[in-house]
């Protein structure tokens, strides 16, 4: 049967035809920032194959078990069958090693793609209408990884992962009234249980990836495909029109090459860079902690957060409230993701912006937004550098209770300076931009005049760069009413702050 009457056979029956053809049109804008999404599909795609390759030898169970293997130093000591397991998928299995590092540092790549992916989003305006849904979307999977990554860094059972199941258990029978069952649901048991490795397994393997190979298709491809593409600004585009190449052949030959670039960039760093060698950590024990530990770099912002934290606590009908670990826990990762899943509502509340968005914003355009990302990005930089306080006090030889007031401080000073400083700068650029549209665009040229003064010659901007640089007008504050009757309150005040915002 020739190709052609297979494909028309299948359109007969299940259609499609006319989805694919038009797909295979689509235009792609050519700019290097949209790659950074694509690295981070094709970084799951990687923690795909090589977690399949993984579950084909990994015992996901807490029987004991007395260790005879080929790693010489840790022959007669008693482990559980998950570390063994986990050993000798290190020192036994061909390619095993190799596999548990490619899929170690692919999920490390993933994870940084989605963090500079969103970032790339949001100084750009991406997530405004018709893609808020996309953005909440990404911020859901964004969760969903850090999750997925710290339950599958826990299941080797090793002496520092086991650290951090420590730290885990003690955030979940902290939280009031059920943090006790969802520790036994979770745990099985008291800390250590017999059951832990073997249901963290099973939402590690199954229950999150199911989640994301449903969100991934829909947030990467479905939306994407039904939304024209974003772009930015330049002379002839337009929120309706769009430049770039087709997705067959010029788009498809290039995410091709782009992803053997991504699998042969997680392939060095695996075969040259060694991650989480847990044989020198030896099996997990309650009794002992290992000094310097340090999570995965995406969990480092909450292991920062504990450690600053004050010791508040107080009684509540005979019962102990741990703010102390409460208000890190929940409220350092709540005040994270309900910002990032509210920010774009809550702009378009501030701007009354609810016109569809193709084209992006330059980030010097809303000087407001630019402020507040770096002040969210200073907030997680805080946190991250307070999870290795002690290894700061240890290297630069000062007190640990020195960093942890310097952290303190930080994470309240820190953001608003931020906010200041990145604002400013913003307002300095427009401010230049506006300053080259209306009087021209430096050359270099310096000429002397008569008078002995000395200038620089500008020529006039062009129409391409005069496009680039003149942003497009935000939304106009509602006409006021007739007489002298003042408008209410909330309006007034929702008014000051959209003149503050596009200021």
């Amino acid at each position: 049967m020739k190709v052609s009457s297979l494909a028309q056979a299948l359109d007969d029956r299940i259609g499609g035809a006319g989805f694919l053809k038009k797909a295979m049109r689509k235009v792609f804008p050519d700019h290097w920032t949209f790659l950074l999404g694509e690295i981070a599909l094709y970084a799951f795609v990687v923690v795909l194959i090589t977690g399949v390759f993984l579950t084909f030898f990994f015992k996901p169970t807490m029987e004991e078990v007395i260790y005879n293997g080929a790693y010489a130093p840790l022959r007669g000591v008693r482990m559980s069958q998950a570390y063994a397991s986990t050993l000798e998928i290190s020192f036994e299995v061909r390619g095993g090693l190799l596999m548990r590092q490619m899929h170690h540092w692919a999920t490390l790549v993933f994870l940084g793609a989605i963090v500079i992916h969103m970032l790339r989003n949001f100084f750009t305006g991406a997530f405004r209408k018709p893609r808020d849904l996309n953005w909440l979307i990404g911020v859901v999977l964004f969760l969903l990884v850090m999750f997925n990554g710290l339950f599958g860094y826990s299941l080797p059972d090793d002496l520092l992962s086991g650290a951090g199941l420590r730290i885990l258990h003690g955030i979940t029978v902290s939280v009031p009234l059920v943090g006790t069952y969802l520790a036994m649901f979770l745990f099985g048991g008291e800390f250590p249980s017999e059951d832990i490795i073997s249901r963290l397994f099973s939402i590690h393997v199954l229950l999150i990836p199911g989640l994301l190979l449903v969100l991934i298709p829909l947030h990467a491809v479905v939306l994407t495909w039904r939304q024209t593409h974003t772009q930015f600004r330049a002379k002839g585009l337009s929120d309706r029109v769009v430049r770039g190449a087709p997705f067959f052949p010029a788009f498809l030959a290039k995410t091709t090459v782009f992803f053997l670039w991504v699998l042969a960039t997680v392939t060095l760093l695996a075969s040259v860079f060694q991650i989480n060698p847990v044989w020198l950590y030896g099996p997990y024990s309650p009794s002992t902690v290992s000094a310097g530990s340090q999570p995965d770099w995406y969990m480092g912002f909450l292991e920062g957060a504990l450690r600053i934290m004050p010791p508040w606590e107080f009684m509540v009908f005979g019962y102990t409230v741990p703010m102390s670990v409460l208000i890190p826990a929940l409220g350092a990762l709540g005040l994270l993701f309900a910002g990032l899943a509210l920010y774009p509502f809550l702009e378009r509340w501030i701007t009354r912006d609810n016109a569809v968005h193709h084209l992006l914003d330059r980030p010097r355009d809303v000087p407001s937004r630019v402020g507040l990302g770096v002040a969210g990005i200073v907030y997680y930089g805080v946190l991250w550098m307070a999870g290795g306080n002690d290894l700061l006090a240890s290297t630069f030889h000062i007190s640990l209770y020195t960093t942890t007031w310097i952290f303190r401080v930080l994470i309240i000073a820190g953001p608003v300076l931020g906010y200041v400083i990145a604002r400013r700068i913003c307002l300095g650029l427009r401010a230049r931009d506006r300053h080259t549209v209306a009087h021209g665009v430096e050359t270099g040229v310096i000429v002397r005049s008569a008078d002995g003064a000395f200038a620089e010659i500008e020529r006039p901007a062009t129409e391409e760069e005069s496009a680039v640089l003149v942003p497009a007008a935000p939304p106009a504050l509602p006409a006021a009413a007739d007489g002298d009757v003042p408008p209410p309150a909330r309006r007034r005040v929702r008014d000051a702050v959209q003149r503050s915002w596009s200021s």
